[in-house]
C-alpha cells in the first residue's frame, strides 16, 4: 500500500471501531486506576511504618498492573494483526491469548532495545572514541526499526522465535523499504505533533476538557499507530 492509503486508513480506523476504542479506554483507565492506587498505598503503609503492608500492596499493584499492561500490549498486537490482514474490523477480548502476547511483546522490546546497548557498552571499553558512539547511533536506529519489524512478525505469526529472528527482522526493512519506512515513521510523528498540539491549545483553554481529550487522544494514537503499522507491513 502507498502512504497516503495507509494514513487516511489508519486515521479513520478508531472511529470505525468505537466499541474497540472504548474497551482500549477503559483498559487504560483500569490500568492508571490501579497504578495510582499502588503509589497511594505505598505512601500510606510507608508514612505509618508498615513494612508488610508496604511490601503487600507494592506487589500486588505491581501483578495488577502487569496483568492489565501485558493484555493491552496483546490487544494492540492484534490490532497490527488486522492491519497486516487488511481486516476492516477490531479485535474482540481472548484475555489469556493476548495476555501470554503482551508477555511476549515486552521480552521481544527489551531484547531488541538491550543489543545496541551491549554492542555500545562493549564498543566503549575497547575504543574510547567517538567513533564507537557513531556506531552505537548507527545501530540503535536499525534495530529500532527492526524492533517494528518484529512486533509485526510477533503480531501476524504469534510465534516468540519468528519475532527473535533478527536476520529476518533486519531483512524485513528492506522488503518495505527502508526510504518508505523512515518517511511513514516522520509522517507518523508529524501527525501525533499537530493532533497533541491542537490539544493542548484545547487544554490551554479549558483544562478539564483538555485533560480529557488528552486522555482519549493517546488511546486513538495507539490505535492509529498500531493499525498504520499493519498495514506498513501488508506487503511483505
Amino acid at each position: 500500500m502507498e502512504l497516503m492509503e495507509i494514513f487516511k486508513d489508519a486515521l479513520v480506523y478508531p472511529f470505525n471501531n468505537i466499541k474497540a476504542l472504548l474497551i482500549y479506554v477503559v483498559l487504560g483507565i483500569i490500568l492508571g486506576i490501579a497504578i495510582v492506587g499502588t503509589v497511594v498505598a505505598i505512601g500510606a503503609s510507608f508514612a505509618a511504618e508498615n513494612i508488610l503492608a508496604l511490601i503487600g500492596s507494592g506487589i500486588l499493584g505491581i501483578i495488577v498492573a502487569l496483568l492489565i499492561g501485558f493484555f493491552i500490549f496483546g490487544y494492540e498486537l492484534d490490532i497490527i494483526k488486522y492491519g497486516i490482514q487488511r481486516d476492516e474490523g477490531a479485535p474482540s477480548i481472548d484475555f489469556v491469548r493476548q495476555f501470554i502476547n503482551g508477555v511476549k511483546f515486552v521480552v521481544v522490546n527489551i531484547v531488541y532495545m538491550l543489543i545496541p546497548i551491549i554492542i555500545g557498552s562493549i564498543l566503549a571499553i575497547i575504543f574510547q572514541h567517538w567513533i564507537s558512539s557513531a556506531i552505537v547511533v548507527i545501530l540503535s536506529i536499525i534495530f529500532s526499526l527492526a524492533l517494528l519489524m518484529a512486533e509485526c512478525r510477533l503480531a501476524k505469526s504469534e510465534d516468540l522465535g519468528n519475532a527473535l529472528a533478527i536476520g529476518e527482522a533486519i531483512g524485513d526493512i528492506s522488503r518495505v523499504g527502508i526510504v518508505k519506512l523512515i518517511l511513514f515513521i516522520v509522517i507518523m510523528f508529524i501527525i501525533a505533533f499537530i493532533l497533541y498540539l491542537i490539544v493542548f491549545a484545547i487544554a490551554g483553554w479549558d483544562q478539564n476538557i483538555g485533560g480529557i481529550l488528552m486522555g482519549i487522544l493517546g488511546v486513538y494514537i495507539t490505535f492509529f499507530t498500531a493499525r498504520a503499522t499493519g498495514l506498513l507491513y501488508s506487503d511483505v
